[in-house]
């Protein structure tokens, strides 16, 4: 059985695959009670951003995991997309939308796991 770090570094493998732009995995487990791993990327457009989202629920299905509350950070948008599956968290981000929110900045203790 893999382990959550396998699986949030999977995703990310996964999200660079289908051209998801400077993807990040970050273990935040030691920093929050709320979950262990981000998993951070950057989309260029609603449809790019849509196909991840796609790619991601396959993976979810896969891999018997769960997405606890999808959210849109701005509806109808693809600015920031945020996948919750409880122990990784997954962020669909435009570039304008990563630069301003900077959660590798804000986050900048977790160690970097891809």
């Amino acid at each position: 059985m893999k382990t959550t770090k396998e699986k949030a570094i999977e995703i990310a493998k996964l999200m660079q695959e289908f051209k998801g732009e400077a993807v990040l995995a970050m273990d935040v487990s030691q920093l929050n009670s709320w979950t262990d791993y981000f998993v951070i990327v950057t989309t260029n457009s609603a449809t790019h951003s849509k196909g991840l989202f796609k790619q991601i629920k396959d993976y979810i299905k896969e891999n018997d995991l769960e997405i606890m509350v999808p959210k849109r950070k701005i509806p109808d948008g693809y600015d920031w997309t945020l996948v919750d599956l409880g122990t990784i968290v997954i962020h669909l981000m435009s570039e304008d939308a990563r630069e301003f929110y900077n959660l590798e900045k804000l986050w900048h203790l977790g160690e970097t796991i891809f």
